[in-house]
């Protein structure tokens, strides 16, 4: 079963979140984590992406940059989201197709994607 995994051009921790935060605020043009910035209000997710996610039939996991350059020896732009299976992880929507969505068009895609994969 593959595994789909996002990750987030931000670092773990309280005190990158917080810097996070305020970039959001002071500076939201040059945000650089665009999956951050629209599956995430200010300060909590959105409810519309939370609801999506639980509803996926498919395993999930989110890392920060951080989390995943120690985990995986991957040097792929971020934001991005993976695909892991037993024949090992990749890039499942890249950074520039990333960039040009909005939330409902992520959702779109994520479920076109895991359809087109359902009938291979």
């Amino acid at each position: 079963m593959q595994t789909l995994i996002f990750v987030y051009n931000a670092n773990s921790g309280k005190w990158n979140g917080y810097m996070d935060m305020m970039h959001k605020i002071f500076s939201p043009k040059t945000y650089p984590c665009h999956l951050c910035d629209i599956t995430y209000g200010i300060f909590t997710i959105r409810e519309s992406w939370q609801s999506f996610i639980e509803k996926l039939e498919v395993p999930l996991r989110f890392l920060h940059k951080d989390e995943w350059e120690a985990e995986f020896d991957l040097k792929d732009e971020l934001p991005a989201i993976f695909k892991q299976d037993e024949k090992g992880v990749e890039v499942w929507i890249d950074r520039p197709t990333m960039e040009q969505l909005d939330l409902e068009g992520l959702k779109a895609l994520i479920l076109k994607k895991l359809e087109v994969e359902s009938k291979q």
